[in-house]
């Protein structure tokens, strides 16, 4: 293993001590985790030779090489959810750290600038509000989250002011479209699939687009001793119908989830009277997402009438899938040919990243890295760490690439 590889680790094991809750790996926006992973970062950051180190104005931590320009940024973020893993987001980081080291060390020149984005909150786990840091960054801040509080009551806004941050200059934090030329991420693919086709790396084509929401069913409520079963209406069986017809709309190219189900009045001996469920629906074809929705909204109907239930899905957020460049894409394929002997595979990704809100103002490309069994947002989260090396080879390879066929 690499100098550089084994340091990028004992930086991941540094970073991962800096928690909320000591024994499991807690660190949510604005926190004073987070201004203490910060820190840490900003210093590395200036070690591995950055010219400036700053936080903007929505608290994403930015270190840059070069002068003015645009600049190809790389990156991912530093915020994690709840009890989750150490590599998903902060592996991306450290490893574009790590390859500006190697160019460094290489006596390797660019002709663009590069800076290096550290995402102050990406899982969107305090506020719900998933990709944020980014969003900001690209411009597409909305008022209306400061507003919104995180579990113990502090507003999005307080908890900005409390991080140092006037919540008022947040919009400043837009970078607008002649900051950057490109983004790229490498992260952990976060499912199986390059583990079970025993490859380390893939190419990302696209991220999936996201179609989320309730469903609400509402049938009565009665005893579950003398209520006979012909003359019910269960609103849990009627649920439970709808989520076997959710999971009939996915299929190879869609995928499906419920995730929550809330059952009222909850009592052991009660018929259900209401239920809710949440509704996680994901495609890299938008028309394909559109389809297995309304299949679903049908679907829904024909339960609810058939049992004699009232149930709707109420749809609170949607967002299209959005596509890699084909030239980043590319790069990071011959890059990791020419490090790994053999061309990666090319996948799409379920999971959602900056990437998709780095899209309004530059181009972008990810490179996925496998993970222990596709398991992400745990405890159990893991690598091997003997990709790590040839990971920090690739992003070094690939601002290689870059700079040759811009300047040919």
């Amino acid at each position: 293993m690499s100098a550089l590889a084994e340091r990028t680790l004992a930086r991941l094991a540094e970073l991962a001590a800096i928690t909320a809750e000591p024994g499991k790996m807690t660190r949510l926006a604005f926190s004073p985790e987070m201004r203490a992973a910060n820190d840490l970062v900003a210093r590395w950051l200036r070690e591995a030779g950055a010219t400036s180190v700053r936080m903007d104005a929505a608290g994403n931590l930015i270190g840059r090489w070069g002068g003015p320009g645009p600049a190809l940024a790389l990156g991912s973020h530093l915020d994690t959810v709840r009890d989750g893993g150490i590599y998903d987001g902060p592996l991306g980081v450290l490893a574009a750290i790590a390859a500006m080291e190697a160019l460094q060390m290489a006596g390797d020149a660019l002709p663009f600038p590069v800076e290096i984005l550290c995402f102050g909150d990406e899982e969107g786990t305090r506020f719900g509000t998933s990709l944020a840091g980014s969003l900001s960054l690209a411009g597409g801040h909305r008022e209306g989250g400061l507003v919104l509080c995180d579990a113990d009551g502090i507003t999005a806004r307080q908890a900005l002011s409390d991080f140092g941050l006037d919540p008022d200059r947040i919009s400043e934090a837009a970078a607008g479209h002649r900051a950057y030329f490109g983004y790229l991420e490498l992260h952990i693919e976060q499912g199986p699939v390059l583990e079970q086709a025993g490859v380390p790396f893939g190419v990302v084509s696209g991220i999936a687009g996201a179609t989320r929401g309730r469903i609400v069913v509402t049938g009565q409520a009665g005893h579950a001793g003398t209520v006979p079963m012909a003359l019910r209406q269960d609103a849990l069986t009627g649920a439970a119908e709808i989520i076997l017809a959710i999971e009939r709309a996915a299929g190879p190219d869609v995928v499906a989830t419920v995730g929550q189900c809330t059952v009222r009045p909850g009592g052991t001996n009660t018929i259900p009277g209401a239920v809710e469920l949440s509704l996680d629906l994901r495609a890299l074809e938008n028309d394909k997402r559109a389809a297995a929705c309304a299949q679903i909204q049908y679907e829904i109907a024909q339960i609810a009438k058939r049992r004699v239930l009232s149930a709707a899905l109420d749809i609170t957020s949607q967002s299209d899938s959005s596509a890699c460049a084909p030239q980043l894409m590319a790069s990071l394929s011959r890059a990791t040919k020419r490090m790994m002997g053999a061309a990666p595979p090319v996948l799409p990704s379920g999971a959602g990243h900056d990437g998709a809100h780095m899209k309004m103002i530059c181009d972008y490309g990810m490179l996925f890295m496998r993970c222990r069994g596709g398991i992400s947002h745990h405890p159990d989260e893991a690598i091997d760490t003997q990709d790590v090396a040839p990971a920090i080879a690739i992003l070094a390879e690939t601002l290689r690439d870059l700079a040759h066929h811009l300047t040919a």
